[in-house]
């Protein structure tokens, strides 16, 4: 668990003395850290008691392309890319944005595995 309220400490290093404690709803979650592998899957609960599922594993992406409108479920072999960090090509996470290698070529992740729980993504 994350908290993500206010820092007990200014920007030039004062001390703020808290007029109350941590609150439920300030904690957010660890990053779901999306590898590549068997499927996966974890369900949490969210502030408005709503569940949120996270993907921990993909092993297949939901791949459109945009020429012909249609989308087919593909395997993903590699992470090629990725401009969030150039660390997680090396670990071959998977986030928005990243570019796969699929079996119909390289394709952009366009939905968000941690969050929504599957991998849709457009042909380049």
């Amino acid at each position: 668990m994350q908290w993500q309220g206010r820092s007990i400490r200014l920007a030039t290093g004062g001390r703020i003395k808290p007029a109350r404690g941590k609150k439920r709803a300030e904690i957010g979650s660890a990053p779901a850290d999306t590898h590549i592998g068997q499927d996966r899957r974890k369900i949490g609960r969210t502030y408005g008691g709503n569940e949120k599922v996270r993907a921990l594993r993909a092993e297949f992406a939901i791949v459109s392309d945009p020429k012909t409108g249609k989308a087919v479920k593909v395997k993903i072999e590699n992470v090629e890319e990725n401009s969030a960090n150039p660390n997680y090509v090396r670990r071959n996470l998977l986030t928005k944005g990243a570019i796969i290698r699929t079996e119909l070529g390289k394709a952009r992740i366009m939905s968000r595995p941690g969050q929504h729980g599957i991998i849709n993504a457009i042909l380049i």
